[in-house]
């Protein structure tokens, strides 16, 4: 019998690490103006904000069932919102209420359906956990875990099917990262050559095991090795990273050369959920976090160092927000809950 031959002999170059990954460039920071700095300070103070009131609701008893919030981890989602067109799709888990708002969806109807109320984005029958836009192209926060990757990819090949330029944003974390229906379509992607990114947001802990007992391979951006997806890590805690890092993405899926995989090492300073006391981590690593790396300190920090803005400037920019927060629990509290009718409607059979 002749010896089998090597992979090369076909002509087919076997994926590498390096291979994967030379189309994109590590390290690189977005240069920000005036605005660019005070836009993603406002937007990542409105999510820490709004994630604070939600929590506070929580505990005196407005919303109910499951609420992950999303406090640690703005700069992700706005950075990679900073590179996204009109058009383009985004879903993610169950820690979305950051994603809607950076999506533009209303502080009031996010907060609404939190508490399950007639004005909610999803009429108050979703909860923290399922909200839909069609209006803002935000396809759902989603409670199993890694269905939002297989669906993600779905709008990327909808996208492909109607040649509209659209690319869709798939986010997911590190615990979600190990589920077998993320590598199905990873494959899919590659496959093909949908225009889909694929935002790992690794915030160390997944549910509360560190990624180092979970995980066998511990740099999520090289998941996609064995499909040939390229795929880098990004500091998700300097939003001028994660906006640079999402530029190359999208450049690269929208021109037709597939997917791309974003790990962003990023931290919740929060537990999984409400009802997570966080007794895995110490209290000085959550401190140490929020000292020297906040998203939102370091863009205050920055303004303030330029001169770009006062802190008048800024503390006016802060009661804005709490403001928009403030205005959205009330009428979270005060909106009456869904008509029993509401129980028949949007369902398919």
């Amino acid at each position: 019998m002749a010896p089998r031959k090597p992979a090369t002999a076909s002509g087919r170059k076997p994926t590498t690490k390096s291979a994967a990954k030379k189309e994109l460039t590590e390290g690189l920071v977005a240069e920000f103006d005036r605005q660019s700095e005070l836009d993603a300070y406002r937007e990542m103070l409105l999510i820490r904000r709004f994630e604070e009131k939600a929590g506070q609701l929580y505990g005196m008893g407005f919303i109910g069932g499951f609420c992950h919030l999303y406090i640690g981890q703005e700069a992700v989602v706005v950075g990679v919102q900073m590179a996204l067109k009109d058009g383009d799709q985004v879903i993610t888990g169950y820690r979305d209420h950051g994603h809607m708002l950076a999506c533009g969806m209303s502080a009031r109807g996010v907060m609404a359906e939190l508490t399950g109320r007639r004005g909610g984005l999803s009429k108050g029958k979703g909860g923290s956990m399922h909200m839909f836009s069609k209006e803002k192209n935000f396809y759902g926060g989603h409670g199993i875990v890694g269905a939002q990757v297989s669906l993600g990819t779905g709008l990327a090949f909808a996208n492909k099917y109607r040649e509209n330029g659209n690319i869709s944003v798939a986010y997911f974390g590190d615990g979600a990262a190990n589920q077998g229906q993320v590598y199905e379509s990873f494959n899919m992607a590659q496959l093909w050559k949908l225009p889909v990114i694929y935002v790992i947001e690794n915030n160390r802990y997944a549910m509360g095991t560190s990624v180092s007992r979970a995980s066998a391979q511990t740099d999520f951006s090289q998941r996609g090795v064995s499909f040939g997806i390229p795929g880098i890590q990004v500091d998700g805690m300097d939003v001028r990273a994660v906006k640079a890092a999402a530029e190359q993405a999208a450049a690269h899926t929208r021109s037709g050369k597939g997917p791309v995989i974003l790990e962003m090492l990023t931290y919740r300073y929060r537990g999984h959920s409400m009802s997570d006391p966080a007794k895995y981590r110490s209290k000085d690593e959550v401190q140490k976090m929020r000292s020297e790396h906040d998203p939102i300190e370091q863009v205050k920090n920055r303004l303030m160092e330029k001169g770009w803005a006062s802190e008048d400037e800024l503390k006016a920019i802060d009661k804005d927000v709490r403001d928009i927060v403030a205005d959205s629990a009330d009428f979270a509290q005060s909106d009456p809950e869904p008509d029993v009718s509401e129980l028949y409607t949007d369902i398919l059979l």
